[in-house]
């Protein structure tokens, strides 16, 4: 961060500015996103979980639903098995206190590493109008996790489902103090058409993206 914070410094001293954007600075941005008109979109579908849906798997992602958060450890558990893939894996912080032994597998909670197999993360929020899944990086969600593993299985609330890309940085910004220091939109496994414009899935990332939508998480 202080790489950033230190490019950042010396471009606003060669605006004049002083190097940390002080309250009324910050603002008075706030206030010309807010102020500004929107752009034309899509008309939107009415629901929006019923939406991401279909646009995840049409994009190649698998998609569950349960209930509850505690039902996921048992829904992981039921993707694994059924695409004979490891009972093991990585997870951020958060859900590491989830019942994964009584699905029988086995987590632990840090960023991934060369080897690990499986990552399992949240996601910020999930956008509705392409089916693309929202995370931002932090001491507790790390990106490793849902890039390194060749499989991501992702989990995300009903709740947090929006509508449009506008709508997803409008809840950031809303939400977070400061821009996090990686936002990753994450659209289905990774691909790509490069050689003979042949579409190859897990090139540059994982091979399966599982999302299990969590209908009454908090």
């Amino acid at each position: 961060m202080s790489a950033r914070d230190n490019i950042l410094a010396r471009i606003r001293a060669a605006q004049g500015k002083p190097a940390v954007a002080g309250a009324a600075a910050r603002e008075a941005v706030h206030a010309h996103l807010a102020a500004r008109a929107a752009s034309p979109r899509p008309h939107a579908a009415g629901n929006p979980v019923a939406e991401f849906r279909a646009r995840a798997l049409a994009l190649a992602s698998t998609l569950d639903e349960v209930n509850a958060l505690n039902d996921v450890p048992r829904a992981a558990a039921a993707f694994l098995e059924r695409n004979t893939l490891p009972l093991a894996g990585v997870c951020w912080r958060e859900f590491a206190d989830l019942d994964w032994a009584a699905a029988g597998v086995k987590v632990e909670a840090r960023a991934a590493r060369d080897g690990d197999l499986v990552g399992i993360t949240g996601a910020f929020c999930a956008i509705a109008e392409t089916g693309t899944l929202m995370l931002v990086s932090g001491p507790h969600t790390p990106a490793t996790a849902s890039l390194l593993p060749e499989t991501h299985i992702a989990l995300v609330r009903a709740h947090r489902i929006v509508t449009g890309m506008e709508d997803a940085w409008r809840l950031l910004r809303a939400e977070l103090p400061s821009m996090p220091r990686a936002v990753s939109f994450i659209s289905g496994p990774s691909r790509t058409a490069d050689i003979e414009q042949t579409v190859t899935l897990g090139a540059h990332g994982p091979y399966r993206a599982h999302i299990i939508v969590i209908a009454n998480g908090q």
